[in-house]
């Protein structure tokens, strides 16, 4: 989607008629529809014939299809010609196999430029365009653009199975593409749209199917680690009655262990070998995850290295290296002491926030307090102490003053010297 592009044309709409029938070579059947002023008929089986076009010379292209666009948008009906017009530009560029790409997107940006903000029209024609990019796997050059895509929905009136379906066909593009980030997000997005309240419509066959899809996204990503903004949506919550296995799959890696993940498996054998997810790559999570559960779990922040070996059920020379990769990941901050064999934990991302986790958090306030508590005594104590010391220094400086036959007062003056009588001169 490149910036606006400009036409312009001269003549009236009779002569660019009869100038582009004449280069898709129909212009003997157009004339006679422009004699009798058929535009219309006469628009129509030029468009009809406008796939001539992609065989034109490569410097001739551009012009052609400006013409073309700049008909289209005088009729009274361009939504009847736009989908050909744009299904042209998805068909290959014969004429130019290396600059093919580039003619056919400029196309497509023209016609969605030269359409009015606020024009319907331009969600088709941007439909059009995702689907051009995703054939093509040029998912950068759309990604910019995609900023906007709320308010063009807001400004377009576009209802919800519409804003569905660019959504899923963005996010395959971005899948495509190798934007992962992007695909799931999108897809999220798409999955937002079916109604909340409506339990047919979120156990509907599209919307599990999505759903499905998007829960394999996550699990199978090997950055993500967070499900809470997949699990809050109603069809995929709905995937416990059409798919459980599934479901029970995304709540391990939600908030269970490796020792769970290792039951499912035992007791669904040989279905993740069937469903085709990776078995490596789940694995490398589950323990990734179980690592940042039992940091968040461990009271004084001190992990031995044998407690990691047990959890992750690796070998105890492996636990460095985990622990690396769990840092890496952010789920974890800390440091390694080799001296000690024990993991110092700085701060852990707890995976969900319940009761177990609101239990644990109470114990270390309560640990915290008690801490506290104990300093608080120690401090009221060595006060106590040094007001009793200074009282006991006080008492015997008075006894020792007392025995040389010194009074208080005398001990004042000496402190503030002798007392001068005032002269004159003082003044």
């Amino acid at each position: 989607m490149a910036a606006p592009q400009l036409i312009f044309v001269d003549g009236s709409i009779a002569e660019l008629t009869q100038e582009m029938a004449d280069y898709v070579q129909i212009g003997d059947q157009v004339k006679p529809l422009l004699e009798r002023d058929q535009n219309e008929e006469a628009l129509q089986a030029i468009v009809k014939a406008s796939h001539v076009l992609n065989s034109v010379p490569e410097k001739d292209f551009t012009g052609a299809y400006n013409l073309l666009v700049h008909l289209v948008l005088q009729s009274k009906d361009p939504k009847k010609y736009l989908p050909v017009v744009c299904g042209n530009l998805l068909k290959p560029i014969t004429s130019s196999p290396t600059h093919g790409f580039t003619l056919a997107a400029n196309a497509l940006s023209t016609v969605f430029n030269l359409l009015e903000q606020d024009n319907p029209l331009r969600y088709n024609v941007l439909l059009q365009i995702t689907r051009f990019i995703r054939q093509h796997n040029q998912f950068d050059v759309l990604k910019p653009r995609l900023k906007s895509l709320e308010d063009w929905f807001a400004t377009w009136d576009t209802d919800e199975e519409d804003q569905r379906r660019l959504y899923v066909d963005v996010s395959d593009a971005a899948a495509e593409g190798g934007d992962d980030e992007e695909a799931y997000r999108f897809l999220l997005k798409a999955l937002a749209t079916f109604d909340r309240d409506d339990q047919e419509e979120i156990a509907s066959e599209e919307a599990q199917k999505l759903s499905l899809k998007a829960l394999r996204m996550a699990i199978l990503a090997p950055a993500r680690f967070d499900f809470q903004d997949l699990r809050i949506l109603p069809s995929v919550q709905a995937l416990g009655d059409s798919h459980p296995i599934y479901s029970q799959l995304l709540e391990i890696f939600s908030e269970q262990d490796l020792e769970d993940y290792n039951d499912f498996k035992e007791e669904h054998e040989g279905w993740i070998e069937k469903e085709k997810l990776d078995n490596e790559k789940l694995m490398r999570k589950i323990r990734l995850l179980t690592f940042a559960s039992l940091a968040a779990s461990t009271p004084n922040r001190e992990i031995p290295y044998a407690s990691i070996a047990r959890a992750l059920q690796i070998p105890s020379e492996e636990v460095e290296l985990w622990t690396i990769d769990v840092v890496r990941t952010k789920l974890v901050e800390g440091r390694l002491s080799q001296q000690q064999k024990v993991f110092l934990v700085h701060r852990t991302t707890y995976r969900v926030f319940g009761e177990k986790q609101w239990r644990e958090l109470a114990t270390r306030v309560d640990q915290f307090k008690l801490v506290v508590d104990r300093l608080v005594t120690v401090v009221r104590k060595a006060q106590s102490d040094v007001d009793t010391q200074r009282g006991r220094d006080q008492v015997e400086l008075e006894r020792k003053l007392g025995n040389a036959g010194i009074s208080d007062r005398q001990v004042g003056e000496r402190r503030r010297g002798p007392i001068k009588p005032r002269t004159d001169d003082d003044d």
